[in-house]
């Protein structure tokens, strides 16, 4: 049954105050609750699983900061970590030990890369590995796939054309059409479609880049034969392939969706989780590859706060606790164990929903009549269902994140008492969302 509304009124204050400063009210899109009732949530602090707004409202988050708090919020040994740097400072723009110290934890963990460069974000660690790819090859065209979501820099907001091979369409106003021009667009999962753009570009293509595992438009998990054949295809034609792994580097496991599907991408790209969710990103290759990246090579990229000290503190505490043996394991299988109790309900109670779910990430797609694999095979009317659902979770003291599109995450700080309350919480929400 449907449960009184939670209060807002102070959230709906602050929002009301921060329209006279951000556009929209916000300083990132999504957060503006567009997509799902009510006005956004202010939050004032996150402990563990747990996240609580202005105005008093608990809530067991499933948002995780959009997925890099695998450990939860204000985890003790990030914290500690974080606090003693604070003491040395903040930020030197120079070298420090460590820099050293993070990648060489990442780079004797993950056998993907050899060598590694520090960013700042997801999006500046993208755009890096493009201009990287387009360097090492001498070639300047890109692919990528609609329903992939690879950040904001302008090459890569594109959305796909009408035909079978597209130039991209800008899909933001001031991407000039010159740089959508330089991306071409086509569905997940078309092998012709990709055949053909190997035929009609040939020795134009620097790079095909895929995320790891679709999960910015939904999770659209694809079949191994298919990233295979992205390896085979971009080797055959001389192109690199790159996996954004910006959600499932650090996340699937501590070699990502490289690992999961076994195969070698020529360039990866990760971002806050290596930071233990701080503002940080990396791109990394083999050494050959990197070296082309300036100082040892032309391809300029750099920044004041790459390799930011608070960053790469909070980077070595969370990246050791992920690194025991055990940790991924624990965490799918908890994540598993959720998702089945769910669909099992799903299925008892005939409700046109499924979910979807690898390592732990899970996500639900409503009035889905086969495996969801494309962006077009998602029904934009279906986000009314998640809309009446995410308001009752809300209610419930269940925070997903607000729009229907965007996965949910599990992390290690979820307890089993939180589980159990959510998978309530769930149930009773699928209910009233499929209400006449």
């Amino acid at each position: 049954m449907k449960v009184q509304d939670i209060s807002r009124e102070k959230s709906s204050e602050l929002f009301e105050k921060a329209k006279n400063y951000f556009p929209g009210g916000v300083n990132s899109p999504v957060r503006a609750f567009k997509s799902v009732y009510g006005s956004p949530l202010f939050i004032e602090r996150g402990d563990g699983s747990h996240l609580w707004d202005a105005d008093g409202n608990e809530f067991i988050d499933f948002c995780c900061s959009w997925g890099p708090l695998i450990l939860g919020h204000n985890n003790s040994e990030v914290r500690e970590a974080v606090q003693a740097q604070l003491g040395k400072g903040l930020s030197f723009g120079a070298p420090t030990r460590l820099e050293n110290e993070l990648a060489e934890l990442i780079l004797t963990n993950n056998t993907y890369i050899e060598k590694i460069r520090f960013v700042s974000s997801g999006t500046e660690a993208v755009m890096s590995a493009i201009r990287l790819a387009r360097g090492y090859t001498r070639r300047d065209k890109i692919v990528k796939f609609e329903g992939c979501y690879h950040g904001h820099s302008d090459s890569l907001l594109v959305k796909a054309g009408s035909g079978l091979v597209t130039f991209g369409e800008t899909s933001s106003a001031g991407v000039p059409k010159s740089f959508a021009d330089e991306t071409i667009v086509i569905a997940l999962n078309d092998k012709v479609a990709l055949e053909k753009v190997f035929v009609d570009f040939k020795d134009q293509i620097a790079a095909v880049i895929i995320e790891g595992i679709p999960a910015n438009n939904g999770l659209l998990i694809q079949d191994k034969s298919y990233i295979q054949f992205l390896r085979d295809i971009t080797k055959e034609n001389g192109s690199l392939l790159i996996f954004d792994e910006v959600i499932t580097g650090f996340r699937l496991g501590f070699e990502g969706a490289a690992k999961h599907y076994d195969i070698q991408p020529d360039i990866l790209t990760y971002g806050k989780i290596i930071g233990g969710g701080m503002p940080v990103g990396a791109y990394g290759a083999s050494a050959e590859i990197m070296s082309n990246i300036s100082p040892d090579g032309n391809v300029y990229q750099a920044g004041t706060l790459s390799g930011n000290p608070v960053a790469m503190a909070a980077g070595i505490a969370a990246l050791r606790i992920l690194s025991q043996p055990g940790f991924y394991e624990r965490l799918e299988q908890t994540t598993q164990s959720f998702v089945a109790e769910i669909q099992a309900f799903i299925i008892e109670h005939k409700l046109d929903v499924q979910i979807s779910t690898v390592g732990s990430i899970f996500w639900f797609a409503f009035e889905a009549k086969e495996k969801i694999q494309r962006a077009d095979q998602i029904d934009p009317n279906s986000m009314l269902y998640y809309k009446k659902m995410h308001r009752e979770l809300l209610n419930r003291g269940i925070y997903f994140g607000p729009s229907g599109y965007e996965v949910g995450f599990i992390s290690a700080a979820h307890s089993t008492e939180d589980l159990a309350t959510a998978i309530t919480s769930i149930k009773e929400s699928l209910l009233i969302a499929f209400e006449a």
